[in-house]
């Protein structure tokens, strides 16, 4: 299952020599808190875990707090030291949390306490900030992203269809047998829950209202491009396409919705241009169009959209983990629906849904544009849906 991936590779880290901070950052509801603790029961080492996510206010001295827990749980019986680990969650919570835990890291660098500390973040945009603004160098990042169709039917026994609408939060699968239940599980306890607690609550929002409406556009949208000046007309709001772009990044920080940018291989260029919509959970569509699953499977042009979107949404989540760039490309009413690049290696994805062309111009145009190594045909005439949602996003640019 994914949690076992993640668990066993954080373990390995936190039995090497004290290094690095551990840090696990991704959406809610993705398994982050599940993993600390199967790791806390898996070593044999002290542990102490503390939430700022808890019903009280907490600063600075709360960090100070839990971390002296943590370090009186170094001591031992003879009185000499002891490897100890302490897990903060929700760590994005606290104001000036990474500067605090900085001095302390570095205090016991110095002093040579062996203690073992892992942060734990729902905003990965917000953790990312901190780590860049003081810890430089001193942590590790394991990216926890949405489940993967592999592990959702490892865990319950999903086939590729349920998947496709449900999507990858485990903790709403229990759900799917009560439909309307499950797309208000969906909307409230997740994704408004993420708006307001993960963005509006941590971030300055000139426009929250803006934010909202964005959100359920790229839902509407997604497996689409759509200029900023489009969504402007869209959203019917006299917010300018720069608060837009820069709405759309928090919006992918918080785990909910990305904005591919065009492959041209200049980067310029390819940060100004109209971004392809992808939500990074296919449930995020699917719980607010008012469609069962067997609507939209009869709906061609909706389950279509619901298919590209997971094949995006599959290679941007898997492409976090693996060092992989995603885009898109268009020239000349020509289209490659993902591009992927992982270092030098270059190579083009397009899906084949039953609403497509017959006929693939962009993937011969794009290979003879670009220097790509491969080129894959995902759906109908080409790899299986089984088999590519199956797969790591370094099998299609190896």
């Amino acid at each position: 299952m994914f949690s076992r991936f993640i668990s066993a590779e954080l373990q390995k880290r936190l039995c090497e020599p004290r290094r690095f901070i551990q840090v696990l950052a991704g959406p809610r509801q993705t398994g982050k808190t599940t993993i600390a603790r199967q790791v806390m029961q898996s070593l044999d080492m002290p542990s102490h875990y503390a939430s700022a996510d808890e019903p009280l206010l907490k600063d600075r001295v709360w960090i100070e707090q839990q971390w002296e827990i943590g370090r009186l749980s170094t001591r031992g019986d003879d009185g000499g030291r002891r490897r100890a680990l302490l897990v903060l969650d929700e760590i994005q919570k606290l104001p000036g949390w990474s500067e605090t835990v900085k001095r302390l890291w570095d205090e016991d660098t110095a002093s040579g306490c062996p203690l073992q500390v892992v942060v734990l973040g729902s905003s990965p945009l917000l953790v990312q900030r901190g780590l860049s603004e003081s810890l430089a160098g001193r942590f590790e990042v394991l990216p926890v992203t949405h489940w993967s169709f592999a592990e959702m039917r490892e865990a319950f026994g999903w086939d590729i269809e349920t998947y496709l609408y449900y999507g990858g939060y485990p903790g709403a699968a229990p759900l799917i047998r009560e439909p309307e239940r499950w797309s208000r599980y969906i909307l409230d306890s997740l994704v408004e829950t993420t708006i307001s607690r993960d963005i509006l609550l941590m971030t300055r929002i000139d426009k929250p209202a803006l934010l909202r409406r964005l959100f359920q556009l790229g839902c509407t949208y997604s497996g689409q491009i759509l200029s900023y000046q489009k969504m402007v007309g869209q959203l019917q709001d006299s917010g300018n396409t720069t608060t837009l772009a820069h709405y759309v990044d928090l919006l992918e920080g918080a785990g909910l919705l990305k904005g591919l940018q065009k492959y041209s291989g200049q980067g310029v260029r390819r940060r100004s241009s109209s971004p392809k919509l992808i939500v990074m959970n296919t449930a995020l569509m699917t719980a607010s169009s008012g469609t069962t699953i067997h609507e939209a499977r009869k709906d061609s042009e909706f389950w279509g959209r619901i298919v590209e979107s997971a094949v995006g949404a599959t290679l941007a989540n898997s492409g976090m983990t693996h060092n992989v760039d995603i885009y898109y490309w268009s020239g000349r009413n020509e289209e490659v629906d993902f591009v992927l690049r992982r270092g030098k290696t270059l190579a083009a994805v397009e899906v084949k849904s039953g609403r497509r062309r017959e006929s693939l111009p962009g993937l011969a145009r794009f290979s003879r544009e670009f220097p790509v190594s491969r080129t894959w045909l995902v759906g109908t005439g080409g790899i299986s849906f089984d088999q590519f949602f199956a797969e790591p996003v370094t099998t299609w640019v190896s």
